[in-house]
């Protein structure tokens, strides 16, 4: 008798195109959502950090991803010398370095005084 019934409901034809293909439209705009709030700003956050890495120059100050702050003193290859106090220095890889909290407001401010 219930397998009749399952049976029954599974079976009835529905009607129009949004019934035939809802579920394929409902996938297609969770996809979107999910490229315009979540992997669109995350590329753009990854292209910002590797144009910043790129451009490092000796004297910069930076912070590391472990949270420690320096001064650039030489910069190679795949790693940077980093002088985190007078003549005591580390060897941090470049994909480790973020731009110092300090100089990210500095650059806030130039901004935001720039649009008065």
């Amino acid at each position: 008798m219930i397998t009749n019934l399952i049976t029954l409901q599974s079976a009835t034809p529905q009607d129009g195109f949004l019934a035939q293909y809802g579920n394929i439209f409902m996938i297609v705009i969770l996809i979107g959502i999910f490229y315009f709030f979540m992997i669109r700003p995350q590329q753009k956050k990854q292209k910002e950090t590797r144009l910043f890495r790129e451009g490092l120059q000796q004297g910069d100050k930076v912070i590391t991803a472990g949270g420690i702050y320096g001064k650039i003193r030489q910069i190679k290859e795949t790693s940077v010398l980093l002088e985190i106090a007078p003549n005591v220095t580390i060897t941090i890889d470049k994909g480790m370095i973020y731009p110092s909290a300090s100089d990210a407001q500095t650059d806030t401010a130039n901004t935001a005084a720039d649009k008065k």
